[in-house]
C-alpha cells in the first residue's frame, strides 16, 4: 500500500473529473492535498481532447444533467481507447429513472476499471432489491453477494463503502475496516474517495492492490484527523482531514498529533 501512495506522489497523475456540483472544490483540494492533479471539465466540446491528456478519468452522477451525460461518455470512451482507468460512481442511481437510464447508457458504452458506491447503489445496479433514501443506502442485507455480481456482471472491480468497505475482483474480495462515522456527516467524502481510487489506479499495481490502498488510506486519514485536537464536529473535521491526505501511511498509523505535512 505504502509503495502504491507514494507512485502516486512522485508521478502527480492528472485526474479527469466528471463530477456533481456540490464537490467540486472539497474533491479538488482532498486530491491535491493526496498528490495527484485533479482538472474539473464537463463541456461536450472538451470532454475527449481532456480526456486524451489525462492519467485517468472519474465519472460521477451526482448533479447529472443531459449534456453532462454526453461529456461521460466521450470521456468514458476516449478513456478506454487509451487504456487508462475509468472510475464510476452513480451516485443515486436509484433516485429517479433518469439516474437509472443514465447509467445504464454509461455501462453500455463504457468500461470501467472500478464501479464504486454504497450499496444501495451498487445493489440497484446489480437487480438486487435493496431500500435507499435520495442518495442514501439505508437497507441491509449482504454486501458481499452485492459486490460479487456487480464485479462479474460488469467484469470491473466493485467498491462498496459501508462500515466495513468490500473491494471485488473476478479473484479477490477484501474487507476493509479503517474509516470512521463521521465520513456519513460530510457531503462530498465519498466522491472524494472516488477521486482517489482513481489516482491509485494510475499506478502498475493490480486492481484490487490499487482500491484497497486507496481505500484503507482514507479510512486512516479520517481516523486520524478526527482524533486531533479541536475536532468537534464535521465541520471542524474537514480541515485535519484533508491536511491528513498529505501524510505517510506510517504518520497515519502513529495517532493524531504524530503527521507531518508534505
Amino acid at each position: 500500500m505504502e509503495q502504491i501512495i507514494e507512485k502516486i506522489r512522485k508521478q502527480n497523475p492528472l485526474i479527469h473529473h466528471l463530477t456533481n456540483q456540490v464537490v467540486m472544490n472539497f474533491t479538488a483540494n482532498g486530491l491535491l492535498s493526496f498528490g495527484a492533479a485533479p482538472i474539473m471539465a464537463k463541456a461536450p466540446e472538451e470532454a475527449r481532447d481532456i480526456a486524451s491528456i489525462a492519467d485517468g478519468v472519474l465519472i460521477n452522477i451526482g448533479t447529472l444533467t443531459s449534456q453532462e451525460l454526453n461529456s461521460m461518455i466521450i470521456a468514458g470512451k476516449t478513456a478506454n481507447e487509451r487504456n487508462i482507468p475509468v472510475v464510476l460512481d452513480p451516485v443515486g442511481v436509484a433516485a429517479t429513472p433518469f439516474r437509472t437510464a443514465a447509467v445504464k447508457r454509461i455501462l453500455d458504452e463504457v468500461h470501467p476499471t472500478v464501479i464504486k458506491g454504497n450499496a444501495g447503489e451498487l445493489a440497484h445496479i446489480a437487480g438486487i432489491p435493496w431500500k435507499t433514501k435520495g442518495v442514501e443506502s439505508i437497507g441491509s442485507g449482504n454486501t458481499e453477494e452485492i459486490a460479487q455480481k456487480v464485479s462479474e456482471v460488469y467484469d470491473t472491480t466493485a467498491v462498496i463503502t459501508d462500515e466495513i468497505d468490500i473491494i471485488c475482483t473476478e479473484k479477490e474480495l477484501i474487507r476493509n475496516h479503517t474509516g470512521h462515522p463521521i465520513l456519513k456527516k460530510v457531503t462530498g467524502a465519498g466522491c472524494l474517495l472516488g477521486s482517489i481510487i482513481t489516482a491509485c489506479l494510475t499506478t502498475d499495481d493490480n486492481p484490487a492492490e490499487q482500491a484497497l490502498a486507496a481505500v484503507k488510506f482514507y479510512g486512516l486519514a479520517a481516523e486520524y484527523a478526527v482524533a486531533c485536537k479541536g475536532v468537534n464536529g464535521s465541520g471542524t473535521f474537514i480541515p485535519p482531514f484533508i491536511d491528513s491526505l498529505s501524510f505517510d501511511y506510517e504518520s497515519l498509523n502513529g495517532g493524531a498529533g504524530h503527521g507531518t505535512i508534505r
